[in-house]
């Protein structure tokens, strides 16, 4: 279904690629769709419930939304989102979402194909990136309808499979399902290219025999970005970027690819770096940091109702999925978090009761079944306001509560969900310099990497683009905004505009 390593250019190739996209996700599909000439216009007759932003599309309704000023468009509007231009195109799709109305998205589309930019989406997953590697019964935080993509509607194509959405929301294997057919129903196949791992992003000079030999960096350079510029302004200009990697068959062999780009887009997400402890003994083979441990080992047997608890530590979702899941199965659980319970910070006591039952339920168990105070809920014990100290080889873990008191548990295996980072092993200096603090490591929340809000260009490197999770966008209905961007960025860059 998706090209093979043959068919992907190598670097002795005439001509470089204008547009790597690294990253099959969400954020990767939804740019190679732009890309391929899908063009964005306001529907005739259409009218916005934001009546400022219905005033300025009325100014040039003939002009597509991805050539007009997406700062201009964006400027007054508020929402979920910190990024103006993930709010624009969220409104535009989705107009009065956030208020519980269905009105329908402001924008029609055209195909352009004058308009398409070549451009690569390589990935290690089928499209969909990370939603192929959760657990496939697990239910979306976000709205059904929120994880849907331009133009094809996630609730028409669950119609068509006769599936429906529960409480408006729907499982992690209806969304990577609907991703891969996304990509198979507008045609986008040809631009991905699966089962590719990136090793190396680098930026090149050409020498001027044009053979885009690696220049390598000044040893005194303050950036590993840095490259000696040629005195020739044409050739000091033609900078590229090299994209070296490999690509597993079907065989399992590894076959090694190296291709060269005039543009580079990151939208490899955060789900790669599980974030750990940093404990003694997390390095043991009981401690895992991934809920697909936890599936597996139900599925080996090799924990069940009679072992010891597993021990899971963190307070979001993931967690609490586990919790889930684990209860499911009847599994013991230890469950350990450094909040309060009762802390406002906690994602539980940010949701809708009513649209979230199951992760209210797991609050519920937090608050009622501590060890100091025992309650209805079998085979679960709480401890709020627990660290991990260590893990020792005879599978105990001792904790630490918040007056300084030592605790040890026996348990089965240990589940570390607290998070995870992305992992941009493959940049100089793991992204650093790229980020919004460069003496730390990359972080969705904490420390995205530093983009310019309206095109996404990476403000410490031109040519490098983030998207996604990367550059502070953590939901499917917002990193929708940053496709945009790019894509209004490369075709102004492409001067594929129309005059």
């Amino acid at each position: 279904m998706y090209p093979v390593l043959n068919k992907l250019p190598n670097k002795s190739d005439s001509k470089p690629l204008p547009i790597v996209v690294i990253g099959n996700g969400p954020s990767g599909i939804c740019l190679s769709y732009l890309l391929s000439g899908y063009i964005p216009y306001i529907k005739r007759g259409s009218a916005h419930p934001h009546s400022i932003l219905q005033r300025k599309l009325e100014e040039t309704p003939e002009v597509p939304i991805i050539d007009q000023d997406l700062e201009y468009l964006s400027e007054g509007l508020e929402g979920r989102s910190q990024s103006p231009v993930a709010l624009l195109f969220d409104t535009l799709l989705r107009p009065d979402t956030d208020f519980g109305g269905t009105a329908e998205s402001v924008l029609t589309w055209w195909h352009e194909t004058n308009r398409a930019i070549p451009h690569l989406v390589l990935g290690r997953n089928p499209p969909g990136g990370a939603w192929h590697l959760i657990e496939g019964s697990m239910i979306t935080l976000s709205q059904g309808e929120w994880m849907g993509l331009p133009d094809l509607q996630l609730k028409d194509w669950m119609r068509n499979k006769r599936r429906g959405l529960r409480n408006n929301r729907a499982t992690a294997e209806d969304i990577a399902q609907y991703y891969q057919h996304y990509v198979a129903k507008k045609g986008l196949q040809k631009n991905f290219i699966c089962g590719t791992v990136v090793t190396s992003v680098r930026k090149v000079s050409p020498d001027v025999n044009s053979s885009y030999e690696q220049q390598e960096p000044e040893g005194n350079s303050d950036s590993f970005w840095d490259f000696p510029e040629k005195e020739d302004d044409q050739i000091a200009n033609g900078n590229l970027f090299q994209v070296d990697g490999f690509i597993k068959n079907a065989n399992g062999c590894q076959q090694p690819f190296s291709v060269y780009a005039e543009n580079v887009v990151l939208a490899t997400g955060t789900y790669d770096s599980p974030t750990k402890l940093g404990v003694n003994g997390e390095n043991l083979p009981f401690v895992h940091h991934k809920l697909s441990a936890l599936e597996e080992a139900v599925k080996n047997k090799r924990v069940g109702m009679t072992s010891d608890p597993v021990l899971i530590v963190g307070a979001g979702l993931t967690a609490a999925d586990a919790i889930l899941f684990a209860h499911h199965c009847n599994i013991p659980v230890i469950h350990a978090f450094r909040r309060r319970v009762n802390d406002s910070g906690l994602i539980f006591n940010q949701l809708p009761k009513m649209m979230y039952p199951e992760y209210h339920k797991v609050h519920q168990m937090m608050k009622e079944q501590s060890v100091a105070c025992p309650g209805p809920y079998e085979c679960y014990i709480s401890l709020p306001e627990h660290h991990i100290l260590s893990f020792t080889e005879d599978k105990k873990c001792i904790f630490q509560d918040k007056n300084g008191h030592q605790k040890v548990f026996n348990i089965s295996m240990a589940f570390v969900l607290i998070g995870s980072n992305p992992n941009l092993s493959f940049l100089p200096n793991n992204g650093m310099d790229l980020a919004i603090d460069n003496e730390q490591p990359v972080n969705s929340k904490r420390n995205p990497i530093n983009v310019d809000p309206f095109t996404y260009e990476c403000v410490q490197e031109k040519g490098l683009y983030a998207v996604g999770p990367l550059a502070g966008d953590n939901f499917v209905r917002f990193v929708q905004g940053g496709a945009l961007a790019v894509a209004s960025s490369l075709l102004k860059k492409a001067n594929k505009n129309p005059p």
